[in-house]
Formats: structure tokens, C-alpha cells, sequence
């Protein structure tokens, strides 16, 4: 299978080796969605140069999001301990960055297709995604993207995402694509609001956007909304008013939930004159920025187990959604072609029912007379059923590409996303090609065989999970560390998954060894 992919398979092994040194626990989920690649290939839902397990970052990946000089760099900077990112009053970059740990002292900036062409890293092939929103963008990668390597210890094995400042006005459609691709991909998003500018109703716009599309989410909690330069309101009567504006103005876009954090940075701090506010001040944001921390670091484990359940998700959506909708699709389809098939008949019998009318046959059912001459010979006879059954199957062939072309339609209508029905209509029209049968059974690439891979695969993901329980969780309070599951001995199911993948594949691709037996009992 992967022999057709060289590339791919390249990458996944690069992918293998970089997780044993810094995310053992993950090694074997690579090896599932291998697995879970080949169900996908041979139905058709996932074209043969892509992989699952290039479709998510397979590093905890934290997300800085807010307006423009609300403080995001600075936070960054203190967080790192270094001035690795520039800060100012006004907008001072205008890409996403991505920070990755590096062991070289001196950081180094690299330019967007670093992170473009490899699969390790969030905004892989990014370009395509950006040419889908604005043509003529994917080749500029560079204008939106950049990648810096810092060495410190809080980002072994973490990835942050500097943002430029948010403007959902001025902002144009591939910045706004990329901030919604991040929030997607991302473990944790910080979403930062700046205190100096107490008036939350003049930025409804860009709170609609990093507020009113995340109350909905099944991952809404990975979401903290932070209000920096909180030091700026000392001045005021009651400083509290302001805090609460800003909650006021998340509640309007149906934000009622999530905690609500206030920093602000004590080298840059403006004076404040009363010991007592300034001492309560600097408490409260020392413990706010300790509980943003210790969230961060936190984001290491999640991963681990968001990853797993990615790979469970994605298994029972082919084993519980995508196939039996792809069974509609056929069940459709054969329908649609067999109403058209008499359609079309009863047109060729009405046309030859008008030329018998019309005296162009003698004697009844007698051949039309300029075949009489050949009547006695048989290769004239081959000929003309040779002739007649191309003529059938041309017949049929209108009708199954007219019928088809009825289902897709209906699809593209009826799917709930334009990626949905990219792929179900990828995965039917290779059941539509002409040497399969529109009495087929199932549908292309789907057998026995292929559930129990994936039903496999999904009690391996819950296995997974156990083992991350064990390694981080003692409910009967013993002590000591538990096995890393990677360690584990590989269970017999386990043991067929990978003797599975090193099967031939066959010529033709469509089916694997000893499938077309099962098809024909």
C-alpha cells in the first residue's frame, strides 16, 4: 500500500522516529491510522497521497489569539523569558508565527514553507487551503507564515502560535481562514482583550468572531479569555467596572461560562501611587499568570489523549456514518438506474414501434429488407449481436451516468460541509465506474474484513486510553510509575493489524488479497 506512496510513507516514518525521541506514548497511534488510511483508500474517502495522520499536529499546540496590542508578544516573551517576539503600542507583524523549540542557543527565523511541507507541524499544505479561500494566495505561504526556533525547556514538546493582531474589519479572507484552521487544530487558544480600551462594544466584530463561534463547541474548554494591561484601570473609580464591561460584552455573544483571567506586565506597569491597590494588583495577576501556565503545561498530556480520541472519531465516522451513508448513496444510485433504464427502453421501443408504423419493415416482424441478402450468414449474425449488445450497454451506460449525475447532485445539497461531500462523492463515483455492477452488494473497498479493521482499531484507541490512564492517573493510590504503553506487548489483534499492512497490495487496487472470495460467497 504504501509502496504507491513513497513520500507519505517517508513522512510517516519521519514522523515515527521524532515521536519516539519526544512523545513515545504516540508511536503506536501512527501506526493505527495506518491502518485506518487503508480502509480509507480503498473506499475512496481519502485520496492515496493523503493520511490521517497528517491531518492533526501531532504536537500540543497553544494558540495566542487577540486585538491588536493587547499584549500578546509581551506575554509570550515572559512566558520564554527572552524578547523573542517584538512588542510595541502599534501592530508590529503581520504573519502568524509558529515558535518551536530548538537546541542551538541563537533563535533563527524561517521562512512559511517550512511549515508548509512538513506533516509534524500545524499549517501543513497549508498553501491548498489558502488557494481554496483566495486564489492566487497559496503561492505567498511566506506573507502569512513564519517559523522561529527558541531554545528554552517550556517548549520541549509544545508548539506556540504567535497571531498577528486580530481586525475581523480590515483582516482579508485567508488571514480570517487561517485564525479558524488554528482554533481548530489548536489544544489551547488564549484569547487576549486589551483593558486600555474600556469600551468592548466598538470591537463587536472581532468579539463575534473569537467569541460567538467557540460557545458552541464540544472543545470550548480549552478556550481562556484573558483582559491584559489590567494595571492601566487602577485609576479609576472602580476598577472592577471595567472587568465586568469586558464580561458583559463576552455574555452578549452567549460567552456565560469559561474563567476570565487579568494580567498585566510588571516591567511596563504604570505607577500606582496607593502600596495597598499596587500589592493587590500584582497578586492577582501573579496568580492568574500561574494558573495560565500551569494550564499550558497541562496541554502536553491533553494531547496525547486528544490525539487517540481523534483516531476513535475518525474510525466509527467511517464504521458508523461515512460507509452507511455510501450505501445510501449506491442504494440511490441503483434506483435512479434502473427508473432511468426503463425510461430509455421504452424510448428505443417507441421509436422502433414508429418505424414499423411508418412501412419501413415488410411483412411484420421480417428483417428491415436491406439485411435480407444477409440472413443466411452467420459472421452477419455475430456481427449484429455483437452490434446489439454494444447497443444495450450503451443504453445502460446513459442511464448509470445519468443517474449518477442525479446522486451527486443530491449530495452536494443534502451534506453538511463542502469536505463531506468532496469525499462521498469521491468514495461513489468510484463505485460508478463501469465494470462495477449496479447490483453490487456493498460498496467498493468495504467487506468483513474491513470492519473488523476498523472495529480493531477502535478497541486499540480505547486500550491506548487505559494505558494513558495508568500512566497518569493511581485511583487505588499505589505508587510507582506505570509501564509507558508503548512498551506493552502488542495484543493478537494487534499482531494481525500489522501483519494486515504488510499484505501485497493488489494490481488492480481495489481489493486486498482474499477479499474477492468473501465477495463471491
Amino acid at each position: 500500500m504504501f509502496a504507491k506512496n513513497p513520500e507519505l510513507r517517508l513522512r510517516l516514518r519521519q514522523l515515527e522516529q521524532h515521536l519516539r525521541e519526544e512523545n513515545p506514548l504516540l508511536v503506536d497511534a501512527v501506526r493505527h491510522f495506518r491502518q485506518l488510511d487503508r480502509v480509507a483508500w480503498k473506499l475512496g474517502l481519502l485520496p492515496r497521497d493523503q493520511s490521517y495522520a497528517a491531518q492533526i499536529p501531532w504536537w500540543p499546540l497553544i494558540a495566542v489569539l487577540g486585538t491588536f496590542s493587547a499584549g500578546k508578544s509581551t506575554f509570550i516573551n515572559q512566558y520564554l523569558e527572552q524578547a523573542l517576539q517584538a512588542t510595541g503600542n502599534q501592530a508590529v507583524d503581520d504573519k502568524f508565527t509558529v515558535i518551536c523549540y530548538s537546541p542551538e542557543s541563537e533563535p533563527r527565523v524561517l521562512p512559511g514553507v517550512a511549515l508548509d511541507a512538513d506533516p509534524r507541524f500545524p499549517f501543513y499544505q497549508i498553501s491548498e487551503e489558502l488557494e481554496k479561500v483566495a486564489p492566487g494566495e497559496g503561492a505567498r505561504v511566506d506573507a502569512y507564515l513564519q517559523l522561529k526556533t527558541c531554545n528554552h525547556e517550556r517548549l520541549k514538546g509544545q508548539i506556540l502560535i504567535d497571531s498577528p493582531g486580530f481586525d475581523a474589519d480590515s483582516q482579508r479572507t485567508a488571514i480570517l481562514r487561517l485564525t479558524d484552521y488554528i482554533i481548530d487544530l489548536s489544544d489551547l487558544v488564549l484569547v487576549f482583550f486589551d483593558a486600555r480600551h474600556p469600551e468592548p462594544g466598538a470591537m463587536q466584530d472581532t468579539l463575534r468572531h473569537l467569541v460567538g463561534g467557540t460557545i458552541h463547541r464540544h472543545d470550548s474548554s480549552k478556550f481562556l479569555y484573558i483582559l491584559n494591561q489590567i494595571d492601566t484601570t487602577a485609576g479609576e473609580d472602580n476598577p472592577e467596572d471595567v472587568v465586568g464591561a469586558w464580561q458583559r460584552a463576552l455574555a452578549q455573544e452567549g460567552l456565560t461560562a469559561g474563567r476570565f483571567y487579568t494580567l498585566y506586565d510588571p516591567d511596563a506597569a504604570v505607577p500606582i501611587a496607593d502600596p495597598a491597590l499596587q500589592a493587590r494588583y500584582a497578586r492577582k495577576a501573579e496568580q492568574d499568570r500561574a494558573a495560565v501556565h500551569a494550564r499550558m503545561a497541562e496541554v502536553r498530556v491533553e494531547r496525547a489523549y486528544r490525539i487517540i480520541d481523534s483516531l476513535e472519531k475518525r474510525a466509527r465516522d467511517l464504521l458508523e456514518v461515512k460507509v452507511p451513508r455510501l450505501q445510501q448513496l449506491r442504494d440511490r444510485w441503483l434506483r435512479a438506474t434502473l427508473w432511468r433504464d426503463g425510461f430509455l427502453w421504452l424510448l428505443v421501443f417507441a421509436l422502433l414501434a414508429g418505424g414499423m408504423a411508418l412501412g419501413g419493415w415488410q411483412d411484420g416482424l421480417r428483417l428491415p429488407s436491406v439485411l435480407m441478402p444477409y440472413r443466411d450468414e452467420p459472421l452477419a449474425w455475430i456481427t449484429g449481436g455483437v452490434l446489439l449488445l454494444f447497443f444495450v450497454l450503451g443504453v445502460h451506460g446513459l442511464a448509470r451516468r445519468w443517474a449518477a449525475a442525479s446522486v451527486l447532485r443530491h449530495l452536494r445539497q443534502a451534506a453538511a460541509s463542502p469536505e463531506e461531500a468532496e469525499q462521498l462523492a469521491r468514495a461513489f463515483l468510484r463505485n460508478t465506474r463501469w465494470w462495477h455492477s449496479v447490483f453490487r452488494p456493498r460498496p467498493v473497498g468495504w467487506s468483513r474484513r474491513a470492519r473488523r479493521r476498523l472495529e480493531r482499531i477502535i478497541a486499540a484507541a480505547d486500550r491506548q486510553i487505559q494505558a494513558l490512564n495508568d500512566r497518569f492517573t493511581r485511583p487505588s493510590g499505589e505508587t510507582g510509575s506505570a509501564p509507558l504503553p508503548e512498551a506493552e506487548e502488542m495484543t493478537q489483534a494487534d499482531t494481525e493489524s500489522a501483519s494486515e499492512s504488510r499484505e501485497p497490495e493488489p494490481a488492480n487496487g481495489e481489493r486486498a488479497p482474499g477479499e474477492q472470495e468473501e465477495t463471491a460467497r
